[in-house]
């Protein structure tokens, strides 16, 4: 169902449902989550221009240890082992490390999306080594290899912020070669495009910076700027929304539907309500399991087979190559 209070409507020429359904592909049904992305909190040492859930320094939203709790027992409950933690910058969080160290002691892989200056804030000194040691994958973001593309998006010195902290990063493992520590490297357009070639950005990336700062990486994944947050706000203000949901419209590829990461992954925000993915979280619209549902309340396994709720902002991941939190998703 379309939100007729929603900017994005009349942003499109058609809603991003009814294109579905005339694809006979409607409703989304999710499957069984094999992911839970947790959002630990809005507080962020950055106030990024891209950033969908307005995160920044004065924000105080933060999950409480019983939520954390409820999370690490529905995970075990589901066997789910893949758990991907967010923010805001989620190592600011009290419990960061504690949470880490539970869910990696039941058998987790964690993710770590980290906006890579929090390494340098006070008390974080042994953060890289903390990761290295529990083998968490971090998600790295960094906008461009180019200083002032960065800074443009992130704030004055944040690339070379970033870079100090990628090489405190490769000096405990993290994407060197043969090393278990995964680093990889999140790269979003810097404006109101879509992102080029996944593959051809990695070699990019990986040349620049290693012949300019030496430095390594795992892997590079591209995602494309969902219109929601921030990015709605400076698209709006720069007169650009209806040109960019035009784009997006005209890129919509069909290949992408089947696997969505809303299909397989569960959003818990701050709070414990649970959504379909991060970007419904930050615009509010919770997952309907008969009412709104949360983690404390909701065994994870009547969730297979709900309908997804979506709206047009969903023709973002649906664009061009396809877009999700681990990268593109069809050729």
């Amino acid at each position: 169902m379309t939100d007729a209070t929603s900017p994005l409507t009349s942003a499109v020429s058609l809603p991003f449902e009814t294109r579905v359904t005339q694809l006979g592909c409607w409703p989304l049904c999710a499957l069984t989550p094999t992911t839970l992305q947790v959002n630990l909190g809005y507080r962020c040492n950055q106030r990024c221009a891209h950033c969908h859930v307005g995160a920044g320094p004065e924000r105080t939203e933060a999950m409480t240890r019983a939520t954390m709790d409820a999370v690490i027992d529905a995970a075990a409950q589901a066997g789910i082992t893949d758990v991907d933690l967010t923010g805001g910058a989620p190592e600011l969080h009290p419990d960061f490390r504690w949470f880490v160290e539970t869910l990696t002691r039941g058998g987790a892989q964690v993710t770590d999306r980290c906006n890579l200056t929090v390494l340098l804030e006070e008390g974080q000194e042994e953060l890289p080594a903390f990761l290295a040691a529990q083998r968490v994958r971090v998600m790295a973001s960094l906008p461009h290899y180019n200083a002032d593309l960065t800074d443009r998006v992130r704030g004055q010195q944040v690339f070379a912020r970033s870079l100090q902290a990628l090489r405190r990063l490769n000096a405990a493992g993290y994407g060197q070669p043969g090393s278990p520590c995964e680093l990889v490297l999140v790269y979003n357009p810097a404006g109101a495009v879509l992102p080029a070639s996944q593959q051809e950005l990695e070699r990019e990336f990986r040349a620049q910076l290693h012949a300019q700062h030496g430095i390594a990486f795992t892997r590079l994944v591209a995602l494309t700027n969902i219109p929601t947050g921030r990015f709605l706000a400076f698209l709006q203000q720069r007169g650009n929304l209806a040109r960019y949901m035009a784009r997006l419209e005209r890129q919509f590829n069909p290949a992408t539907l089947p696997h969505l990461m809303c299909r397989s992954l569960l959003s818990v925000g701050w709070d414990g309500t649970l959504y379909d993915c991060d970007f419904n979280q930050a615009l509010g619209i919770a997952i309907r399991n008969g009412t709104t549902a949360q983690i404390q309340h909701t065994p994870i396994a009547t969730l297979a087979g709900r309908t997804i709720r979506c709206r047009d902002h969903c023709y973002g991941c649906t664009a061009g190559q396809g877009s999700s939190c681990g990268g593109v998703i069809s050729n």
